[in-house]
């Protein structure tokens, strides 16, 4: 760790501010820790470790053991103290280190002490040193007998209770902790892709989900040295006594039963002294494991859980009270402890009545003060406005917008209007949320310009799953239809979450659902929607050293209404309006030799190539295409009747069937590939190809051959 210089200090420090900046701190899972500027922190570690294998190699006198074993327990204390007062288990990420750490000191104390019980047993319960003596005499008492049942009884509730269970814990935390992060990553991703957060903010979430997983996978490993310690310090336990009493009785000339009195002390005492710091470990191991999923510190997660059923808590006062009043039971303990959970259940009552209370003035609307002014009334002309996008809910799909959790659905259309401003380059206008009590309690219903455009059917409560190959779902659940895409689909419970994610299925909330409707229907509806007062913000919103270019185009060349048809084209096969002065510079081009608003748009669609082929290329950069046979090329160009804006396609109801036919079979053929190629025609007839595809497959792009970038990528699939 650099030392801090104290040229680079600010000049006004004060405090414990400058105390610290002078210390020099450095954090380590979440702890912050301050050592002096001349302690290197790596050299301390480093010989911190080679004087716990020094413990295992060399005989060391008692007081040093003594010195050890206190270290031991202290650090074992501050451990525990530590998970109880961290507010999240990443907090604490290297405790699977400080683990291996505090079981390799209690290892190397076990066999340091162990060398000392067989080496110099027969001089005295103090042979081991002080600590040792003082656990083995507390415990034993003048029964070594019992002292060792304690004992027993001791390391099984450690190893087979504390230990087996934090394990198994830690275990199944690491495998479902995997086995989720393909869907959390996802999810991440649909978030950042429906704006609801930064790029920092899923860079952010990401971290924190790699290190969640490298943890609790380190955990898992982890529990292995707890229960290692356990049966290490058992099979200790076992030799310390047995060759104690051979060694006592054989070669120091002790008497049976002071061979048995002496080292069942000591080894006791050994025992006692390794297990007690194990079993403090095991507890804080076992706390940060089965704190997953659970926010602030232990004590305050626990009573604020606790006190938010206070029924429970004055049921539980009256079972207590009851008992403490039949006869031949001691009433003390079961009435005080009625009357200290009544307390509780008293003050759980009054606290839940006052945040009823708060919350109820908060949503309460402001009375009217008397004698004031009466309220306005609001102008008949109001009843005129018309809401561009209205959401009208079901009285059960309140929640949705009114809860308190981080993705409600207010949320969601906030992410969806910025999305779609970056994708269509088209500022949605507000979206109005009423509820409509005419609506079943779980149904929605989407307007557009106050006619309906769609509705569905949610479960607010529950998570729609859906099989990306179509196969049937095998979870339980309430099957059900994808409202956007028509998709067979299934609401499940919030518990099965991750085993829906697990066999690879696409889980999504209530409020993702309608949010995915709202976006097609928005697309599918833009041209609509950009009206003459939207054309004339995007003109005004251009920056600064494009209004020249605007002032050159409008009206001169073209009229705002001319532009606004243009655009309407351009979003009705869902292209990109974002780059406006690319278009207004096409339609300069353009309008110098037309003023067909239709030609116009075949233009600039040839001057927005790059982006056609960039939002229609897969996922190699490549641009499947599927060509137009000569035979139909010249059948659509010969049905072409009329001049300019009343050129039309005339071709026969038959040859048109035909045609719808060869469209059908060819993409049907390519679609079970999994490819969705691009309808490639000449640049005279594409509108009307389009015109005829766009009502039987309207997500098939249609591209004219000059709207196929120099520099794109292509692959030739087939021919119609």
């Amino acid at each position: 760790m650099p030392e801090p210089s104290s040229s680079n200090l600010p000049a006004k420090q004060t405090g414990a501010a400058t105390a610290v900046k002078r210390a020099g701190a450095f954090s380590t899972g979440g702890i912050t820790t301050t050592l002096a500027p001349y302690f290197r922190t790596d050299v301390l570690f480093a010989l911190s470790i080679i004087l716990i294998l020094m413990f295992m190699l060399v005989p060391m006198p008692t007081a040093m053991l003594d010195i050890g074993l206190a270290l031991s327990i202290m650090f074992s204390v501050m451990i525990l103290m530590t998970v109880l007062f961290i507010q999240r288990p990443l907090e604490f990420s290297t405790f699977p280190t400080v683990l291996l750490v505090a079981t390799s000191l209690r290892l190397g104390l076990n066999i340091a002490s162990t060398r000392l019980v067989l080496s110099h047993g027969h001089d005295g319960t103090d042979a081991a040193g002080q600590i040792i003596q003082a656990f083995g005499t507390f415990i034993i008492g003048d029964d070594y007998v019992i002292g060792a049942i304690v004992f027993a009884i001791l390391v099984i509730v450690n190893f087979v209770v504390i230990t087996k269970g934090s394990g198994r814990i830690a275990e199944v935390a690491a495998r479902f902790t995997l086995d989720a992060m393909p869907g959390k990553q996802m999810a991440i991703d649909a978030d950042l892709s429906a704006g609801l957060i930064t790029e920092e903010e899923a860079k952010t979430r990401r971290r924190t989900l790699e290190q969640e997983s490298t943890f609790y996978g380190a955990m898992d490993g982890a529990a292995k040295f707890v229960r290692g310690d356990a049966i290490a310090g058992l099979l200790i336990t076992f030799v310390n006594i047995i060759g104690g009493i051979i060694i006592g009785t054989v070669s120091r000339g002790m008497s049976l039963e002071d061979a048995a009195q002496t080292y069942s002390v000591l080894t006791i005492g050994d025992g006692l002294v390794s297990q007690v710091p194990a079993l403090v470990v095991s507890v804080g191991a076992g706390l940060l494991v089965s704190k997953a999923g659970v926010e602030g510190s232990a004590d305050k997660a626990l009573y604020d859980q606790f006190s938010a059923y206070p029924r429970a808590l004055a049921m539980s006062a009256g079972l207590m009270l009851t008992l403490g009043l039949i006869p031949g039971i001691p009433p003390v303990p079961f009435i005080t402890l009625a009357l200290a959970t009544g307390a509780m259940a008293f003050f759980s009552f009054r606290r839940q009545s006052e945040l009823a209370a708060a919350t109820k003035l908060a949503a309460a609307p402001k009375a009217r003060q008397p004698g004031g002014p009466p309220p306005a009334e609001e102008p008949i002309s109001k009843a005129l406005a018309i809401d561009t996008v209205r959401l009208e809910l079901g009285y059960g799909l309140l929640p949705l917008v009114q809860g308190e959790g981080g993705n409600k659905l207010t949320d969601q259309i906030k992410g969806l209007r910025r999305q779609l401003a970056e994708d269509m380059g088209y500022v949605l206008p507000a979206v109005r949320i009423q509820d409509n009590l005419q609506l079943a309690a779980s149904t929605y219903v989407v307007q557009i310009k106050e006619i309906e455009a769609g509705r569905g059917d949610v479960r607010p409560n529950m998570l729609m799953c859906m099989d990306p190959t179509g196969a049937t779902i095998s979870l339980p659940g309430e099957s059900t239809v994808e409202p956007t895409f028509g998709l067979p689909a299934m609401w499940i419970d919030e518990q099965y979450r991750e085993e829906a994610h697990f066999r690879g299925y696409t889980v999504v909330d209530a409020p993702t659902v309608i949010t995915t409707h709202i976006t097609e229907i928005i697309k599918d509806n833009i041209p609509d929607l950009l009206n003459y007062a939207e054309t004339q913000k995007l003109l005004d919103e251009l920056p600064r050293e494009y209004q020249k270019l605007v002032s050159d185009v409008i009206p001169g060349q073209i009229s705002v209404g001319g532009l606004q048809r243009i655009l309407q084209r351009l979003l009705a096969e869902r292209v990109s309006v974002r780059d406006l002065p690319a278009i207004l510079e096409g339609i300069t081009e353009a309008a110098a030799y037309t003023k067909n608003i239709a030609h116009i748009t075949e233009h600039v669609r040839t001057r927005l190539a790059r982006q056609l082929c960039d939002a229609n290329a897969n996922r190699a950069g490549v641009v499947p295409l599927v060509t137009l046979s000569p035979d139909w090329e010249h059948a659509f160009a010969d049905a072409l009747v009329g001049d300019g804006e009343d050129r039309q396609l005339a071709m026969p109801p038959s040859k048109l069937q035909e045609f719808i036919g060869a469209i059908r079979a060819r993409y049907d053929e390519l679609s079970a590939s999994g490819e969705i190629p691009v309808l490639l025609t000449s640049p005279a007839i594409r509108p009307y190809v389009r015109s005829v595809i766009e009502r039987f497959r309207p997500q098939t792009v249609v591209l004219s051959q000059n709207e196929i970038h120099p520099r794109a990528r292509i692959k030739t699939l087939g021919q119609v």
